[in-house]
This record gives C-alpha cells, sequence and structure tokens, in this order.
C-alpha cells in the first residue's frame, strides 16, 4: 500500500484526463461508488470525484493537443519550479510550466525520459486525496516502462527516490521505491515507506508497441467482482484477476475511452 502520500516525492493527487467526463464519471460512479463534484464554472468542467465525502480522485476534459485517455499520478513537492528545473536537468520534458491552480496550489506536467507522462503538485488551499488505501480509493501506483533503469535513476535524480529490486521470476524484476534515506526506503515490507512500483516491460511488449506509462491501483472489498462489474459497464480487461504473492489480488483494464487502471485486493487488508 502507499505510505508516503504526506511525504514530498510521494503520490497526492490523481486525475483522469477523458474525451466525455459524465460518461467517465457514471463509469466509475458504477464501479467503485464515486460522485462527482464539479470545481466551479471557472474550472472548465474539471471535478473532484468524492467516495463518502471525501475526495479520492479528480476528472476534467482533455486539454493537452494529442492527448488521449489517462489517469495522471502527481507527486508532492516543496518547489515546483526547482523540480521542473531537476527535471530538463536529468533528461525530461516539461510539457507545461509551474502554473497557478487559483488558491489550491501549483502544478506542473512533464515526461521522463523514457515517455512516461507525470506531474507534480505543490500544495496551498488543497494538500491533496482525502482518502487513499481503502475500498474505492488508490492504493498503489506503478510505471511500466521500456527502460527500467533509465526510469529508476531519473526518478531518484528528480524526486530522491531510492529503490530495491525484487526478482519476480521468468527474468522480471519489479522495483519498490521510496524515498532516499528513509526507514525501510523502497524495501516495501512491514514499516516501509513506499511511493510505489516501477516494472521493466518485457520485449513481447515492447515489440507489440508499448510504451512507458504510469497507472493506479484502486483497492476493492472482492477482485472478482469488481473485474465483472467493470465488463458489465464497458471495461476491457487487461489481466484478469490474478494473485500476486505478498501484494494480493489483482486486475487490470481500459476504461471505456482506454485509460488505464487496476483493481487491488492488498494482501496486508
Amino acid at each position: 500500500m502507499l505510505t508516503s502520500t504526506r511525504l514530498p516525492g510521494g503520490l497526492n493527487w490523481l486525475d483522469l484526463g477523458t474525451p466525455d467526463v459524465a460518461a467517465a464519471g457514471a463509469f466509475y460512479r458504477g464501479l467503485f461508488g464515486w460522485e462527482f463534484a464539479s470545481a466551479g464554472p471557472e474550472a472548465g468542467g474539471y471535478g473532484f470525484l468524492r467516495k463518502d465525502g471525501r475526495t479520492v480522485a479528480a476528472v476534467g476534459p482533455l486539454t493537452e493537443e494529442g492527448a488521449s485517455s489517462a489517469w495522471t499520478v502527481y507527486f508532492r513537492t516543496t518547489d515546483a519550479d526547482a523540480t521542473a528545473r531537476a527535471v530538463e536537468a536529468a533528461g525530461g520534458v516539461v510539457r507545461f510550466p509551474p502554473t497557478e491552480v487559483f488558491t489550491a496550489g501549483r502544478m506542473a506536467g512533464f515526461t521522463d525520459p523514457t515517455g512516461a507522462e507525470f506531474a507534480v503538485w505543490e500544495p496551498r488551499d488543497t494538500d491533496g486525496l482525502e482518502l487513499v488505501n481503502e475500498p474505492g480509493s488508490v492504493s498503489w501506483i506503478e510505471l511500466y516502462t521500456t527502460d527500467g533503469a533509465a526510469a529508476t535513476r531519473f526518478y531518484g535524480s528528480v524526486l530522491a527516490w531510492e529503490g530495491t529490486e525484487r526478482p519476480m521470476g521468468g527474468g522480471l524484476v519489479y522495483t519498490v521505491v521510496g524515498p532516499a534515506g528513509g526507514e525501510g526506503s523502497g524495501g516495501g515490507g512491514a514499516g516501509a515507506t513506499a511511493h510505489g512500483g516501477i516494472l521493466q516491460l518485457q520485449q513481447v511488449h515492447l515489440d507489440a508497441g508499448s510504451t512507458s506509462e504510469w497507472h493506479p491501483y484502486f483497492e476493492v472489498e472482492d477482485c472478482d467482482a469488481a473485474l465483472a462489474r467493470a465488463r458489465e459497464l464497458g471495461a476491457t480487461v487487461l489481466i484478469p484477476v490474478m494473485d500476486a504473492a505478498g501484494v494480493g489480488r489483482l486486475a487490470m483494464f481500459l476504461d471505456p475511452f482506454g485509460a488505464p487502471f487496476a483493481v487491488l485486493r492488498s494482501a496486508t487488508r
């Protein structure tokens, strides 16, 4: 589970860009019970997704030319300008520079050297997500990448992450990342502080044209029931329900507009 949402470098916001906010909201409401709350007429259709009155994510229309539907992960920063400079120095791209979001905070969007898009949030009035690690909220994030070593170096430089490699069998290596120098940093075990995971795409996926992307895992009570409901609501199943030792039971989908996400019944619950 995520254990660092209040620490610099940890996930503290998550939003969905979609071509149809109303239809996407209906899909996730049917799957997770989320309710949509508009951020106001000045927000251009952007709004908050809430579970039992607490913000678990946000959603808005696609705003970047050529963008496709996707979830964007935002990492906490104390200085968005300094993070933007670090991104460029480490070989990443600034998609949009640090920008004021009313009095809520400052945001900036980037692309890492392997092609994965992400963002940062410098909190002011809005600190971050109000619910994580509970059913119907995000409990893990993961980067599928074309170059695991390069990605680990980049995020280590930009966000001060350290990684711990975990062999998965079949030649796969999974890297759990956490704050540099922290207790249990990146280890993912009891008492560890974890930001998320990085997985090197296999050659078969690279040959098929897979590209780097971040995706969220949402906690559920019953992974099999979530898969059946997601399929009923129009999702495409990418990975059917499977057990991952020490992690839990999971499945992965594309929502009806093509945004990848996963569900997870964590082993620790």
